[in-house]
């Protein structure tokens, strides 16, 4: 079986799920002087995650073309919300999931993964990311089983198009997105949110925000620009080339910045994990020479499995 590809599958097999939950739109800001960004509230799908849309249109995909069957097995190389959604949409289907993850993979993901299901396979972590692809690759090799590829594979990016990108221009106010904010990781969803928001009736903007470290401190599961904002990787994806994007902005905020961010929207009442910190804050300094454009970025998942990171360093007692 070839894991991987999709060239001879018919378009209709390539369907958005009709029963994804759409998950909210809303309007934050953090003080009453600060522009309003609107939010996608992503940790509110069912795993926790934005996630949850790659796995279930990947798999869901895969499933209708027969390439995961019941009983099969589906390998994944994530250190984090992939891997749990994957787990969750495998269990749904009767599918085994393994998870590829660098050793130091913070406990509460792996927890999350075994609870539905899932086993977890380690690999060294002075191999990063990378490591983690090259031996999922080998195990499926061995065993036959299905790899999603979400670095590489373009129903991730379709995902976010069809699903996330749909769901916010019909939530939004006139049906018009200015400017799109988002990290990259995948880059699925930042190119999703390109390709989805754009319209010939405006100019869209888009910014990549990108965590910048600065006392180099790192976690040990991250392999990322800032080693406290876990998935925001580089120079990973193929889905994602920063040069294949002339009008893109790129916006660096300092990691403390971002994870003091996201303490203060935990604070406001969204339990979020530290990439929403990093996109709100850069949708904020994106706004200081746009505003008022009518600026989306995305809270990409819960702040659970990010008890035993630098996030929650504040709170130890």
């Amino acid at each position: 079986m070839d894991s991987s590809s999709t060239a001879n599958v018919a378009p209709a097999l390539n369907r958005y799920p009709a029963d994804m939950p759409m998950t909210p739109l809303v309007p934050v800001r953090l003080s009453a002087e600060a522009p309003v960004i609107w939010c996608k509230l992503e940790f509110l799908n069912p795993s926790g995650s934005t996630k949850d849309r790659i796995a279930r249109y990947i798999l869901g995909n895969a499933f209708r073309r027969g390439q995961v069957k019941p009983g099969g097995t589906v390998i994944e190389a994530s250190s984090g919300s992939t891997s749990i959604a994957m787990a969750l949409v495998c269990a749904q289907l009767g599918v085994r999931f393994v998870a590829v993850v660098p050793e130091g993979v913070s406990n509460e993901r792996a927890l999350m993964i075994r609870a539905y299901g899932g086993e977890v396979h380690f690999s060294r972590q002075d191999a990063g990311i990378r490591g983690c692809i090259q031996e999922s690759e080998r195990m499926a090799a061995e065993i036959g089983a299905f790899l999603p590829r979400q670095f590489s594979n373009p129903e991730n990016a379709d995902a976010h198009q069809f699903g996330t990108a749909r769901e916010i221009l019909e939530q939004i106010p006139g049906g018009r997105v200015d400017a799109v904010v988002s990290g990259v990781g995948t880059g699925g969803t930042l190119v999703g949110l390109m390709r989805g928001c754009n319209s010939d009736r405006h100019i869209q903007r888009a910014f990549l925000a990108r965590p910048v470290e600065l006392d180099r401190t790192r976690e040990q599961e991250c392999c990322s620009f800032s080693g406290r904002i876990p998935g925001v990787l580089e120079c990973v994806s193929s889905l994602f080339r920063e040069s294949d994007y002339l009008n893109l902005t790129t916006i660096e905020v300092a990691d403390e910045e971002a994870l003091e961010t996201t303490r203060e929207l935990i604070r406001m009442g969204f339990p979020v994990g530290p990439s929403s910190g990093l996109n709100y804050r850069a949708a904020m300094i994106a706004a200081e020479s746009i505003w008022p454009a009518k600026i989306v970025t995305v809270f990409p998942d819960r702040m659970e499995r990010y008890f035993s990171t630098h996030l929650f360093r504040p709170y130890f007692t």
